[in-house]
Formats: C-alpha cells, sequence, structure tokens
C-alpha cells in the first residue's frame, strides 16, 4: 500500500471540466513531476465538489485548503508553497473558507456546506470515481454483501419500506411499496431500470452522482435486483452526459472483474448484471413508459397506465425503474437501517433531496439537504443571496412540471406535500431563482416553450392544447393580449391536467397556472397597460430620454445602429419610437443615466 503525505483532489465534475479543471490536472501533474513529488503527493480526479459557481475547485489534505477559480497559471505556485514549502496560498483560497485568523475553517464550517446533509453525494468530491478500491474503502458493496448473505428478498424489501424513502424522480411514490408491487408481479423474467434522463432545464443532480459516485447506483440497483427477483437491468442515461457515461462504462467493467456484477456473486446463486441505454435527449423520455419503449429500439412515446411497469413493463415483463438519486440512497439505508433514515427529514418526507441551484444566485451548485428545510435557507444561507442587491421574486422548482414559489412563500419547507400544496412540486430537483428583473409572464411562455417543443404529440391535450397556451401567452408578451386571455390559459390548463396521457403533459401547465395564481397583476399590465413591469419582453418597451437629466452629449446618437436619436447639440434629445429596435445600445453608452426602458 502507498503513502502520500499529501492528497490534491481535482474537480472532474462537468461543471469544473467546462471551465478548465483537465488541465488543471495536467499542469498539476506535470508540476510534482519537475518537483520530484510524484511518490509523495496523490493527485484524485473527483466528482462535483458542489459549489460550481467557483470552479476549477482544487482541496489540498490534510490541511483541507479550499482552492477556487484554480487556473493552469496559478498550479506552480501551489506546488512551490503550499507542497514543496508547506506554505498555503492564501490569495487561492475560498474566501468562505479561512478564518479572521487566516486559519482554514473545515467543509462543514463554511456557509455553502454547513447547513448541508450529504447523503447521496457522500462520495462526490470525496473519492475518485474510476477507481472502485477507493469505493470500497468507502463502504462501498458493502450493502450488497449484506442482503446477499444476510438478508431474504422480503427482508431487504421491509428495509427500504419502513425507511420512508420517496422516489426522487419527481411524484414522491414509496420506493419500498414499489418494489413489492414489482416483487409480487408474476413473470419468469424481470428487470431493473435506471432512469438518467435528466431532461429539465437547469438540472444536473443525476449526472453529478454518476460522475462523482457510479458505484453507489450499480450496487443499489444489484440490491434491488436480488430484493424483486431480477438478473438484468438497464441505465438509461442522455448521450450528452459523457463524463457520466465513460464513468458507469468504467465502473460496470471494474465491478464485472471484482465479481460484483455477473454470475453468483457473493459465492451465492444470484446472478446480476447491466447494461447502459444512451438516449438522444427526449424529455419525453424521463417518463417510464416512454424511457422503455426506447431501451426497446422504439419510438420513445408515454403509453396509458394501467398496467403499470410493475406489472408490464420493460419487454412486457415486470419492471422496477427509480432515478438515480433514489438509488444513491439505498446502500445507507441497508447499512444504516431504516430508523437512522427516517431521522432525517419531515414526517412524510424523509431523508435528504439534492437540488441543482441555478439563475440569480451568488452561490450556483449542487446542494443536498434535509427535506423541510426551507426555501430561505437554501437560498439565503447557502446559495449566498441574490446578486448585485437585487430583490427575490420567485423560484421555480420542479423545472416544466413544476411551478413558481413567490417570496411570500420563502419559508414553505421543502418537501413533497408543502410543494404540492402552494401549487408547485419537487420534482426531479431543479431550483431557478429569479429576482426582481424577471417577467413572470415570459418565464412562463418560456417554459411552456420548452414543453411544446419536447411534446412527443401522441395525445392531443398535450400536443394541441399546449400548443394553444403558448399562442396565447406569445400574444401577451407581444402586447397583442385580450381581456378573458387569462381565463383562457386557466381553463385550457385545467382541462390539460385532467386529460393528458403521461405526467409530461399533466405537468406542462404548472408554471403557466402558477404564475397567474402569484403574479396575475403582471399578466394583467401586459393585458391592460400594454406594459412589462420588468422591462423584459421587448415588444412592450419604450426606451426614453429623459429631457431634465439630458446633456445633448451625442454619445446616444453615435451608439445607435439604427438612428433614431436626433437632437442639437447641448440640449435634450428624443427617440423616434417607429424606428428604436430597443437594443438598449445608448442606455450603455449615456454617461448621465438619463436614458431609461419602461
Amino acid at each position: 500500500m502507498e503513502f502520500f503525505r499529501s492528497h490534491v483532489l481535482i474537480c472532474g465534475g462537468t461543471g469544473c471540466h467546462s471551465s478548465g479543471s483537465a488541465d488543471v490536472m495536467e499542469t498539476f501533474k506535470a508540476e510534482l513531476a519537475k518537483n520530484n513529488l510524484e511518490n509523495e503527493v496523490k493527485l484524485v480526479q473527483t466528482g462535483c465538489f458542489g459549489l460550481c459557481a467557483v470552479g476549477p475547485v482544487v482541496i489540498v489534505y490534510p490541511e483541507g485548503a479550499f482552492y477556487s477559480r484554480v487556473s493552469v497559471e496559478d498550479v506552480s505556485r501551489i506546488v512551490s508553497e503550499h507542497l514543496l514549502k508547506g506554505r498555503i496560498v492564501t490569495d487561492l483560497l475560498y474566501h468562505d473558507s479561512i478564518h479572521e485568523d487566516e486559519a482554514i475553517k473545515s467543509l462543514n464550517e463554511v456557509d455553502f456546506y454547513k447547513k448541508q446533509k450529504r447523503l447521496a453525494l457522500r462520495n462526490c468530491g470525496v473519492i475518485d470515481p474510476e477507481n472502485i478500491d477507493e469505493y470500497i474503502a468507502f463502504d462501498g458493496y458493502k450493502a450488497l454483501g449484506k442482503v446477499l448473505l444476510e438478508m431474504t428478498p422480503e427482508e431487504t424489501i421491509d428495509i427500504i419500506k419502513a425507511s420512508g424513502l420517496r422516489g426522487r424522480g419527481g411524484a414522491g411514490f414509496p420506493t419500498g411499496v414499489k418494489w413489492e408491487f414489482t416483487a409480487k408481479a408474476e413473470g419468469d423474467k424481470k428487470y431493473v431500470c435506471c432512469n438518467a434522463d435528466e431532461g429539465d432545464p437547469g438540472a444536473f443532480m443525476d449526472r453529478s452522482v454518476l460522475e462523482g459516485d457510479p458505484h453507489s447506483v450499480l450496487e443499489a440497483m444489484a440490491i434491488a435486483g436480488y430484493a424483486i427477483g431480477a438478473d438484468q437491468g438497464y441505465i438509461y442515461v442522455r448521450a450528452e452526459y459523457p463524463i457520466a457515461v465513460k464513468r458507469l462504462t468504467i465502473a460496470i467493467g471494474q465491478a464485472r472483474e471484482a465479481g460484483l456484477l455477473g454470475k453468483n456473486i457473493f459465492g451465492t446463486d444470484f446472478s446480476f448484471d447491466l447494461e447502459l441505454r444512451l438516449g438522444a435527449g427526449a424529455f419525453v423520455c424521463g417518463e417510464e413508459t416512454a424511457l422503455m419503449a426506447s431501451i426497446e429500439g422504439r419510438r420513445g412515446e408515454p403509453r396509458p397506465r394501467p398496467p403499470f411497469p410493475a406489472v408490464k413493463g420493460l419487454f412486457g415483463k415486470p419492471t422496477l425503474l427509480n432515478n438515480v438519486e433514489t438509488y444513491a440512497n439505498i446502500p445507507q439505508i441497508i447499512l444504516n437501517g431504516p430508523e437512522w433514515f427516517q431521522t432525517i427529514g419531515t414526517e412524510k418526507s424523509k431523508g435528504t433531496k439534492v437540488f441543482a441551484l441555478g439563475g440569480k444566485i451568488n452561490n450556483t451548485g449542487l446542494v443536498e439537504v434535509p427535506m423541510g428545510t426551507t426555501l430561505r435557507e437554501i437560498i439565503y444561507e447557502i446559495g449566498g443571496g441574490i446578486p448585485n442587491g437585487k430583490e427575490f421574486k420567485a423560484a421555480q422548482t420542479g423545472g416544466p412540471s413544476g411551478g413558481c414559489i413567490p417570496a411570500r412563500h420563502l419559508d414553505t419547507p421543502i418537501d413533497y406535500d408543502s410543494l404540492t400544496k402552494i401549487g408547485s412540486m419537487m420534482g426531479s430537483g431543479g431550483l431557478i431563482v429569479m429576482d426582481e428583473d424577471n417577467c413572470m409572464v415570459d418565464i412562463a411562455r418560456f417554459f411552456l416553450d420548452f414543453t411544446v417543443d419536447e411534446s412527443c404529440g401522441k395525445c392531443p391535450p398535450c400536443r394541441i392544447g399546449t400548443k394553444r397556451m403558448l399562442e396565447i401567452l406569445d400574444r401577451i408578451t407581444k402586447g397583442q393580449g385580450k381581456e378573458g386571455d387569462i381565463e383562457k390559459l386557466e381553463e385550457l390548463g385545467k382541462n390539460i391536467k385532467a386529460s393528458a396521457l403521461c405526467g409530461l403533459g399533466q405537468t406542462a401547465p404548472n408554471p403557466v397556472l402558477s404564475t397567474i395564481q402569484y403574479f396575475r397583476d403582471e399578466y394583467e399590465a401586459h393585458i391592460r397597460d400594454k406594459k412589462c413591469p420588468a422591462g423584459i419582453c421587448q415588444a412592450l418597451l419604450q426606451i426614453t430620454i429623459q429631457a431634465e437629466l439630458c446633456r445633448g452629449c451625442g454619445l446616444c446618437v453615435k451608439a445607435c445602429p439604427v438612428d433614431a436619436i436626433s437632437g442639437e447639440r447641448k440640449s435634450a434629445h428624443t427617440i423616434d419610437q417607429s424606428k428604436c429596435i430597443k437594443c438598449g445600445a445608448c442606455m450603455e453608452k449615456c454617461p448621465f443615466k438619463a436614458i431609461v426602458k419602461g
């Protein structure tokens, strides 16, 4: 066994990768070789640390020095000063990771992490996801061994049921009950499937688990296979996740080689293997029956239920389907017991939830919090608040299937039932924050445009109904809204929710209905006053020059690309609204802030 005096953990998740972490890794290798430190310092490429806003992230242990926004040029200083001379490079540290006396904080003292509880993400940013030995060192595959050697399938299912774990894919159906249904279904062949087709705009929770801890999903799927009587599993992952696909492929190969997938696992009669299936990015393939159709090689379209997949699923056989985050919780529940899991979260929503925090927020990234944590805590204490001193306006949870939560509900606990009560839903875990500059009508139009584009077209309520809703929203944002449009949107939305074929169609109107519920005044301003209060909808904008502030300097005239501004030098200028294209170039150039939009 090799021993190293220092470990350098470099984030290898997609977020940091896009910021250049691969180049940082290669530069570290070269600098360590140059300074003869290869045998003293171990480089580890990990998954996501969570704080994507400050990537690439590098953490050096045993000191726990948290370096942020590390560039290739910074590497030589970290190596020569910190790793060679033992002097931490304080100006490269993440600002919140050092005390006033310049002592290093532990990660659980950093504001971003102190209110988090990482269960599904427990190994992300900790281990090398391409090294099965590191997963095993953190109790990996111990849960699988426990169920195969000490428990019956029925006892395994009872533990999952007793834990209170609910599916993290959106609807929150009790996981143990789903396992029990599939186990009791009659069939000569059964399957275990993993939904890794994360299609919500702004969502990257499942991707990060697969990139940072792929073996946790493989182990959980093998446990599920044992519990329901299946010997074959499929992971359906979108091809747009190349790092996740690569690490899953490596992990499956390593598990087979170690005898943890394949025939007679742990010397028992149980056999189980896994295959990957790559999706082409269709949002509808996140729906369980459409996903299974795609695995079978058919067009990804949902089918009516019943029969449910537990009875008739993949290839017409009983099938268990959970998403990545659900599976990531399974090994810990087996090892620690259901009572341990029940101590986390709320009465009806046990455990934690992973959120992809994005939008108008300082600390964009991946967070995992106990169920029941309030929206205010997530946004202001973990997320660091709204940039530039702006006011919080709303948060969209659940992506195109969810709803907008206004400021009056900031203290709502985040759990399945509380979100449903206020017109939103948990969804898979995307959480997009909006500030005072966002137009809620335009937000509703954006999400509905996505849904219309991604509709499979199989059922008329989704294919036609959402299209009609989008046409009304387009008219409203272009200043062509009419009295009665709001009521038409509400009527269409309720009908689609009641009659669409699948869950994606049934929830498609949610962003529209929730913004009407909480921001009806913005809709009315667009329709009646022909104004966009947030100044976003261009067709309703007017850029004007305030005569009392204008000094007639002429900079706006030079900036205007369509010659819409005129006036004598040193006199107030005016804008010809018939020519103005509302590009805002004049506003940027005006040194006196005399040009405003409204």
